[in-house]
């Protein structure tokens, strides 16, 4: 990897944390849900995207790199989905535990399939 490419991947991380900042907000100043809405969202909407820049850019991984790594790697979280999900479990709201870990989970393996789907067609 190039340092050009080190310090694009870097930059867009940046900016997709903000972005993520931003959309996770804006959510949840229009959802009111048990369930951590604006990061599922988050995650699906990544996922969705990653697998199709994934199926688009195959044969430009320093783009790749940049968008998927940096920008998209920014943007979704797992650490917060975690999280949140630990938080309901010890709220003892068990329902949406499962549904917030197993529909993040299950749902962006989903949505990045269909993301590569698209992108190799």
């Amino acid at each position: 990897m190039s340092p050009l490419v080190f310090v694009l991947v870097c930059l867009g991380g940046g900016g997709g944390a903000a972005l993520r900042f931003v959309t996770d907000g804006q959510i949840k100043a229009r959802v009111t849900s048990t369930l951590p809405v604006g990061t599922i969202a988050v995650n699906l909407s990544g996922s969705l995207v990653l697998g199709l820049l994934t199926g688009l850019l195959v044969d430009h991984a320093s783009l790749l790199a940049v968008l998927g790594s940096g920008v998209l790697g920014g943007y979704t979280t797992f650490s917060t989905a975690s999280f949140e999900t630990a938080r309901l479990m010890q709220e003892g709201k068990r329902g949406p535990a499962v549904w917030s870990g197993l529909g993040t989970l299950l749902g962006s393996i989903a949505f990045a399939g269909l993301g590569l789907w698209l992108g190799l067609r």
